[in-house]
Formats: C-alpha cells, sequence, structure tokens
C-alpha cells in the first residue's frame, strides 16, 4: 500500500525525515480490523513526530497520520478514533488510560491506503459529511469539542477567548461556539486570519495580548507560553483556561498571585472518547456546522501539506485524499 511514513528524526528540519511509498499492508490482530481510507487529515501532531516527540527512533519507520474517515470490511462508512487505549483502565473513557497512545506513535497511521484499528475504535460516518470533512474531526475537533462542552464549565450566552484563531483546534473551538450561542473573541497575528475567524463565527478578533472589550468567563489557549499572560489577563473572577498544548512552549510565567487572588481555574484537556466522537459527528450533521477545511491534497503531495502547517500557512485543516 501507499503510506507517508516518518523514516527519520529531525528536530530541526524534520521535513527531511518523511517518504512516500510502499509499505506492507497491515495485518490487524485479533480483535482489529482494516480501514480503506478515503480522506485523511493532518495535525501538528505529525510534526512533532517527526521531531522525535512520542516516536523515538527504535519504531521507524512508522506510517504517519491520527485522523480518518473511510470504509470498513464491511462497506460500511466510518470515522477512526485515534486513541488506543483500553476504555475499562480509564473508567470508560480511553483518554484516561495511562497507557494509552495514539495512532502513529505505537501502531501504523492513517496517512496511507489502509490502516489497521480496534474495531471499538470505529465510528459511524453520518451521511451528511464528506470523507474530507469526516476525516477532520477525530483529533482537533474532538479535541475541541471535549474542551468546549465537557470541560470549560459555560452557561449559554458566555463571552469566550479563542489564542491561536489559524490552528485546527482554534478553528473548530470558534465555529461550535459561535454555533451554540456563545459571544467568541479570536487572536490571530494574521490579518486575514482573524477576517476569516469574523467569518466563522467570532464576536470580535484582535491581534495576540490586545486588550479584549469585556472579560471573557473562559480562554481557550492551545498556544501556551507565548499567550499565556494574555489568557489570565483576559479572564472575569472566576474565569477559567481550558489548555490542551503548548505549542510555543509550555513553562510560562504562572502568575499565581493573578490565579488565586481572582481565584481563576486552569483545567488540562487531552483528545476525547470515542463516545465523544460519536456525539460530535451527529452534532455536525444536525447542526450543519463543517469543518473549516484549509486545503485537499492527493496523498503523494503531502509533503507540501506538512510544509505548509509548518510555516503556519493554513486556516483550519489540511486533509489528503486516498
Amino acid at each position: 500500500m501507499f503510506a507517508i511514513t516518518a523514516a527519520r528524526i529531525d528536530k530541526k528540519n524534520p521535513l527531511s525525515g518523511l517518504e512516500a511509498g510502499e509499505r506492507p499492508d497491515p495485518a490487524p490482530p485479533e480483535g482489529w480490523t482494516t480501514v480503506q481510507v478515503k480522506a485523511a487529515a493532518l495535525n501538528h501532531h505529525d510534526l512533532w513526530s517527526l521531531r522525535g516527540v512520542g516516536l523515538p527512533e527504535e519504531r521507524l519507520p512508522m506510517v504517519l497520520g491520527c485522523d480518518a474517515a473511510g470504509l470498513d470490511e464491511e462497506g460500511n462508512e466510518v470515522i477512526v478514533h485515534a486513541v488506543i487505549g483500553d476504555p475499562d483502565a480509564g473508567g470508560g473513557d480511553e483518554t484516561r488510560d495511562p497507557r494509552r497512545s495514539l495512532l502513529s506513535e505505537v501502531h501504523p497511521g492513517t496517512l496511507a491506503e489502509k490502516v489497521a484499528v480496534p474495531r471499538r475504535n470505529l465510528v459511524s460516518k453520518p451521511a451528511e459529511l464528506s470523507f474530507e470533512e469526516a476525516a477532520c474531526l477525530p483529533t482537533a475537533w474532538l479535541t475541541a469539542y471535549r474542551m468546549l462542552f465537557a470541560r470549560a464549565g459555560l452557561e449559554p450566552g458566555s463571552a469566550v477567548l479563542v489564542q491561536g484563531a489559524g490552528g485546527g483546534v482554534s478553528s473548530a473551538i470558534i465555529r461550535m461556539a459561535a454555533a451554540v450561542g456563545h459571544r467568541v473573541y479570536a487572536t490571530s497575528r494574521d490579518a486575514g486570519k482573524r477576517e476569516r475567524a469574523m467569518r466563522l463565527g467570532a464576536y470580535g478578533a484582535v491581534e495576540p495580548g490586545d486588550r479584549l472589550p469585556e472579560k471573557v468567563d473562559a480562554v481557550f489557549d492551545s498556544v501556551g507560553e507565548a499567550t499565556w499572560g494574555h489568557s489570565l489577563r483576559s479572564l472575569r473572577p472566576g474565569g477559567r483556561i481550558i489548555t490542551c498544548g503548548a505549542t510555543s512552549g509550555d513553562a510560562p510565567a504562572a502568575e499565581l498571585n493573578r490565579v488565586f487572588f481572582l481565584q481563576l481555574s486552569v483545567v488540562g484537556s487531552t483528545m476525547g472518547s470515542r463516545d465523544e466522537l460519536r456525539r460530535l459527528a451527529e452534532f455536525c450533521a444536525r447542526t450543519g456546522v463543517r469543518p473549516e477545511i484549509d486545503r485537499v491534497l492527493p496523498l503523494a503531495r503531502a509533503e507540501e501539506g506538512f510544509a505548509a502547517m509548518a510555516e503556519g500557512e493554513q486556516f483550519g485543516k489540511i486533509v489528503f485524499q486516498v
């Protein structure tokens, strides 16, 4: 089968480790099945893998990719849940299994013509969603769904801030939060991305660090060190930061005086469960909310998509057709 693999680890020039070519077809163990991939989406996780984060050299070559939609062995249209873990070990949530991994960390990923996954990791694809739209859901959109609906503790009509409007998680939060009636502010250094955030439903869009017209109830921050101070200063007393990543660094000044004096909360969030992926797919099907897709490329041009993500050129998801 044709696949995109991490062949080498290079922290300074991660794209140099990309290889495209033939790989053995998957041989699923008992309890697993094979999905014929129709579309797969790119994530920052794939770039980090090429830098060796979560992917040691002894596991190379590794087929990259976490997200996919396609056909199961019976021809059913399905979405692949990317978390490989035991729901029982996590109290019914595989993301809380301490031994969990994502596809492409231990097991070959989705940037291929076929991928092997546990049968329980398959979710029916609603007919209302295209394969390209469905492929955007399992990582960035699922992360956004859990942050917004399970971790933020918001009431309808709340004011929220989304840091870094161009990323897949951030654009997903903007679209879903606006759809359920929240007043959404977004930040981006790029004027074009601020304009696109407004088209997604943002109430206002500002440059990073700019003062907002009002304090917000919650901040969604996947940027980390570069935006952390602004996130804290933007919150109302009793407000909450929901964080799912730290692409700019994971060691900002904590500003504990502000945290305890204003009784702020910092809440971590990681991915989402299979059941949350099912509900997210239904949410998109019933509301008409769809992932923002920056570009669709054939899998053979994967390096072009990786380069765009590495340069921060995209707004929303980069999708590969297989």
